[in-house]
């Protein structure tokens, strides 16, 4: 083994690692908008929606806004990738709401 080899195999290493912990923040992201935007068709209905919210990440919260005819649903979570710090993540979808439809 040559001192570069020796030299470069660490720094490889390093980058690959964070390399894949980007990549899993990036599906965290993809999960949580994809927990919002069926969170925001529940509601819509008129349903529950906490068993999907909760199905996305653990300790993902859910926040309902009601926008005049659309229902906005914000999913929040904080990751971490190991040991190093947690960041904040959102996720958001709206969707029509049903439940303040007109009678016909």
């Amino acid at each position: 083994m040559t001192a570069e080899f020796a030299l470069v195999l660490p720094a490889a290493a390093i980058v690959l690692v964070m390399g894949l912990a980007l990549v899993q923040l990036g599906a965290v992201q993809v999960r949580l908008t994809d927990a919002a935007a069926d969170a925001a068709r529940l509601v819509g209905r008129g349903e529950s929606a906490d068993a999907r919210v909760a199905a996305a990440h653990p300790g993902a919260t859910m926040s309902v806004a009601h926008r005049g005819g659309l229902v906005c649903v914000t999913v929040s979570a904080e990751v971490s990738t190991g040991s190093g710090p947690a960041f904040p993540f959102t996720g958001t979808g709206c969707a029509l709401d049903d439940t303040q439809a007109p009678a016909p």
